[in-house]
């Protein structure tokens, strides 16, 4: 009989196998959710080091940092956000918190929040840097910095990015403009900087970051000039190399996102609850029938001569003995199951695969083929928690420990919105190139297959080594460095401008204060949807 539940062995989910990540899930939460206004598939993503690596802890801290505060602590800042916890894995090194609009990972030293939709991340930053000093114990001002909050923490580093909102003007609080979340962001942190990247009019990526060691803005700054917004230009390389030495994980860091629109519809049908609920019919009823063909040949009351197929009354086969038990999620609906005559005909559906929650989200990363991006069989103890909304949409989290045994976990996270008139899936994961055996391409072709959008964008933000550029002492504005960092990007990820079936558009790449940025946008050589909706234009 198939077990509806989150299995606890299962390869492709969740585990509380001793050893492994294990999951808890908010089922109060996930009572009534409903995705039906879930329109701004875009996320805001927000990246708050609080020490270089998790070996360099301060003395003062707890000695899990950030992974030492309870759920509790965090569901509390999350409703400033606006956000609620589904479900929580745990592991030894990153505890991996799926929301209700997106996602959050923490680490010991580090703490990754990405929300879609109306969400007000910015609103919970400040609520963020008191935790990370009351409650990790991490050096801390006590000074009144952030209006409601007496202490904040002072960060390591600061990265916040988004992609063009498709609907900016049903944005919240400091959302409402990337002016003015920099504006949001400046009465924190000094020294910030801010960029836009891509095209003004055409599809474009925003980022702000501190340099390393963050100062918090102190009280009562008169008037501060405002952090501008710039534009491509040759940076610095040499000053961005010479405070860069660290041999530490920001020196290992890695982060890949791929972010798409105009998702094929038959594609992103995938990602909506009939159609998954269809799916899993088809695959209960194909067990159980096995199940039941498999115990009477056991008990010799089985003929040979028996077929090894059976039909649902909508003409769809599915295989009893073959090795491979997939199935076309394309061609069944539910309406065709609901009249199934075979000899299971006196099981009864489960109700938890015909309705929203982590039983069907697991069911979809799988026939979507996302379990496959980062396979078991190579990354034994890899867990996804998935879990599917009502009437559509998606989000999964993935940990990742290293294969070879290397202390070290690592995430990767999927969202979709599928509705056609604002289909979106973003992927990001900060599993590192080198540990996958792959090129970054084979990824991206991989994930981007799943969803086959008209369009897409991808960020790839790496640590610099900066023992890999020659430093000249003739080379005072650090020209030199730039043009080896581009001719270096070049030969690496050379590529990634030949993704199957994309035409790349866009190409840039970047030094940005101790790392490489590289954006491209990409269109499908089919696509004739017309230019993109940028809904937020420039800056």
């Amino acid at each position: 009989m198939v077990n509806t539940e989150i299995p606890k062995h299962y390869t492709a989910s969740p585990s509380s196998f001793g050893g492994t990540p294990h999951l808890t899930i908010n089922r109060d939460v996930t009572i009534d959710l409903d995705s039906t206004n879930a329109f701004e598939g875009p996320e805001k993503l927000l990246e708050v080091w609080f020490s270089a690596s998790a070996k360099s802890l301060p003395l003062a801290t707890a000695p899990q940092g950030l992974k030492g505060v309870p759920s509790e602590t965090w569901r509390d800042m999350l409703d400033l956000v606006n956000c609620k916890i589904l479900s929580v894995v745990e592991s030894d090194h990153v505890d991996a918190y799926l929301l209700s609009e997106s996602s959050m990972f923490v680490f010991p030293h580090k703490i990754i929040l990405k929300t879609c939709g109306t969400t007000t991340l910015l609103c919970g930053l400040p609520r963020m840097l008191e935790i990370a000093a009351l409650v990790a114990g991490f050096p801390h001002s006590v000074a009144d910095l952030v209006k409601g909050t007496a202490t904040a923490a002072m960060p390591y580093r600061v990265f916040y990015s988004r992609k063009n909102f498709l609907f900016p003007d049903r944005q919240r609080g400091p959302h409402r403009s990337w002016r003015d979340e920099v504006k949001s962001l400046d009465k924190l942190f000094l020294g910030g900087s801010a960029y836009m990247i891509g095209k003004m009019n055409g599809e474009h990526w925003y980022l702000y970051l501190t340099e390393p060691n963050t100062i918090l803005t102190p009280p009562a700054t008169p008037e501060r000039t405002e952090t501008k917004t710039k534009l491509l230009q040759l940076p610095s390389a040499k000053a961005a190399i010479a405070d860069y030495h660290e041999e530490d994980d920001d020196r290992q860091d890695e982060t890949l996102e791929i972010l798409m629109t105009d998702l094929n519809e038959q594609n992103a049908r995938q990602f909506h609850l009939d159609h998954a609920s269809a799916v899993a019919e088809g695959r209960y009823y194909q067990q159980a029938y096995k199940a039941r063909v498999d115990a009477q040949q056991h008990l010799g009351t089985i003929k040979e001569e028996a077929s090894d197929r059976f039909q649902t009354p909508g003409n769809a086969y599915y295989s009893v003995y073959s090795q491979d038990d997939t199935v076309d999620i394309f061609s069944n609906t539910s309406e065709e199951n609901s009249d199934y005559t075979s000899s299971c005909e006196d099981l009864s559906f489960p109700e938890e695969l015909a309705t929203e929650g982590h039983a069907l989200g697991t069911i979809v990363s799988e026939s979507s083929g996302l379990t496959d991006v980062y396979p078991t069989s190579k990354y034994p103890d890899a867990r996804i928690d998935a879990y599917l909304f009502t009437p559509c949409g998606f989000s999964a989290n993935g940990v990742v420990p290293s294969p070879s045994g290397h202390d070290a976990t690592h995430y990767f996270n999927v969202h979709v919105t599928p509705e056609p008139h604002c289909s979106y899936a973003s992927f990001e994961t900060n599993v590192p190139s080198r540990q996958t055996g792959r090129e970054t391409a084979d990824v991206i072709e991989q994930v981007v297959g799943i969803f086959k959008p008209g369009r897409f964008s991808i960020t790839l933000f790496e640590a610099k080594d900066a023992t890999s550029y020659g430093t000249s002492s003739d080379d005072e504005d650090g020209i030199g460095e730039w043009r080896a960092m581009q001719l270096k990007a070049v030969k690496r990820y050379g590529r990634m401008d030949n993704i199957q079936g994309y035409r790349r558009i866009d190409r840039i790449v970047h030094d940005l204060e101790g790392y490489e940025l590289i954006f491209k946008y990409y269109e499908r050589y089919d696509w004739e949807g017309g230019a993109p909706r940028l809904g937020e234009v420039g800056l």
